[in-house]
This record gives structure tokens, sequence and C-alpha cells, in this order.
């Protein structure tokens, strides 16, 4: 077994893990050989709550890690990461317009979707499709803008809906969001990317090397962006605003040796899946009853962690 083989063989084993640990972890404890021997009551626990939540920690991580691996090649930037473009900003901007409409969780999920398409359409337009820089930079200013309308609309929303606009925020999976989405999108943005693997490898050597060697890079760049947009603003309608997944993870991953995009963006899905399973485990398991959004414990997690590979020697 090769090197990329086995780390992807490790981040496997830590997101079965971190699922299993997801599932036997919460206010009613459930004991490792009693995931598998369960009562009537613990496999309503189990198969009804713990583990779709699960599985939508995991895909949401994962997508958040693979749109951010796939941003750090489009902008050749390494502080790149899902939101710096304005996705997050356009789809929490729709998602709360949607709750003070009154829509159930199931409007605000189209709408925090459409939000992040549109915004990626506005950037672009704005932008033009080979411009890096320019494209950077309107991503910015454009995200400094949904964040000046998220606060118009907290500072205009009644009492009663504040705290549950500022906790979908915060980023978090008490939201009971179907699963399925998730995983349909995981599972297509990985078959459309990986067979461009080795030309997302050239790519992230330089534009000109890569058109040199028979490289599409318009078409890429295009291709590039409307999946990690795609990515985004799904995970955005599952869990709302979840920070440092698509900027640490793929650092991480490199870190171990994952260069190679064959390695890297399954890697990343893979890691980003199981750290934001750990993640919400503990959300809700540190102050139980209580719950705390996902969204405080990544970024708590997140900030040490990304100062740690920036002032670490290479």
């Amino acid at each position: 077994m090769n090197s990329g083989k086995k780390l992807l063989f490790i981040l496997a084993a830590l997101a079965a893990a971190g699922m299993l640990f997801a599932i036997a972890s919460g206010s009613a404890r459930i004991g490792w050989s009693d995931l598998f021997h369960a009562s009537s009551l613990d496999r309503e626990l189990i198969f009804h709550l713990r583990m779709p939540r699960a599985v939508n920690a995991f895909t949401t991580g994962a997508l958040l890690a693979l749109s951010g691996a796939l941003m750090q090649v489009l902008l050749r930037n390494p502080l790149a990461d899902p939101y710096v473009l304005g996705i997050s900003g356009g789809s929490s901007v729709a998602a709360l317009c949607a709750m003070l409409l009154g829509f159930a969780s199931v409007g605000v999920s189209i709408g925090a979707f459409c939000g992040a398409m549109a915004s990626m359409f506005l950037v672009f337009s704005l932008s033009g499709v080979d411009r890096e820089v320019r494209l950077l930079l309107t991503g910015v200013v454009v995200a400094s803008g949904w964040g000046a309308l998220i606060a118009m609309l907290l500072s205009l929303s009644p009492e009663s809906s504040l705290h549950g606009m500022l906790y979908w925020l915060m980023g978090s999976l008490d939201n009971d969001a179907s699963p399925y989405p998730g995983l349909v999108t995981l599972s297509i943005g990985l078959a459309c990317i990986l067979p461009f693997a080795r030309d997302l490898n050239v790519l992230a050597r330089g534009e000109h090397l890569a058109a040199s060697l028979g490289v599409s890079v318009k078409s890429m760049r295009v291709s590039i962006y409307v999946v990690c947009a795609l990515l985004a603003s799904v995970a955005v309608m599952t869990a709302g605003s979840i920070g440092f997944v698509g900027l640490i993870v793929p650092h991480g991953v490199r870190r171990l040796g994952g260069h190679d995009h064959r390695i890297l963006l399954p890697g990343a899905a893979l890691l980003g899946g199981a750290l934001l399973l750990f993640a919400d485990t503990l959300s809700r398991t540190l102050i139980a009853p209580q719950q705390l959004p996902a969204g405080v414990i990544m970024a708590l997690f997140g900030v040490p962690f990304f100062l740690y590979l920036l002032f670490r020697e290479p």
C-alpha cells in the first residue's frame, strides 16, 4: 500500500470512528456493545435522531472541505475557502429573509441554496471568468455587502425570531434536515471533479503551464467555481454558516502528504467530515442537555489550529 492510499485508509478509519462516537454519545448514553444489540427505544434514538444528524455533520464537513480545496486551486491562494467569494453571505441573507417571512425549514433551506447560487452568478458577472485577482477582490466586496445586509436584517427582526436567526448564523445541525441532499451532492461533486485531478495538479502550478500542456484553463475555472458554489450552498443549506473547515482541512491533508489532488480531494472530504462530526458531537454533549452551535466549536478549534499552520516552519 503506497503512502497516498495509506493516508486515505487512515482518514476513512477516523471518519468511521467519528460516526460511531456521534451515534454513541448524547444525553442518553449508549454503550459501544449496545450499538449492535440495541433495544427498540435505542434503535429509535439511533436511526431516527443521531444517525441522520451524524450523516449531516459528515457530509457538511466533507462538502465544505472539498469546496475549500477546489477554491484554493481556483484562486491559487492558500487562504481561500468557500466563503471568500460571498457564497455564504448570499446564502445567509436569503435564508434570513425566508425566516422573517415565516417559511418552515424547507423554505429556509431552499432560500439558502438560491441565495448562494445567486451570489455566485453575481460575482462571476461582475469580475469575469479569467481574472483571478478581480474575482477574489469582487468576492470580498460582495461578501462585505452581504454582511451589511445581514446586520440590517438582524437589527430589524422581531425579538421572537432573533434567537433562531442568530443560532442558524453560528452554524447548527439541530434542524432535522434530510441527509440525502448532502450525500447526493457530495457523491456528484467527487464524481465530477476526481477525473480531472491530474489537470488540477497542473493548474495548481500556474495557468500558463497548464495551458501549454493542453488544459482548457477557462472552462476548468468555470467548472471549479460552479462545483464549489454547489458544494458550499448545500452545506450552508444543511447547517448554516460554519467556518474554518474549508480553510484548515486542505492544509491539514497537505501536511500529511496529500499534495496530489487524487489524494487531496477525497482526503479533504474524509477529514472535513470527521472533523465536523467530532465538533458537532462535542457541541451537544459538553453542556448537555443544552446544545452549542457546531460553528462555535469549529471556531474555537479552527483559530489556534490555523495560527499553528500559519507560523509553523514548512
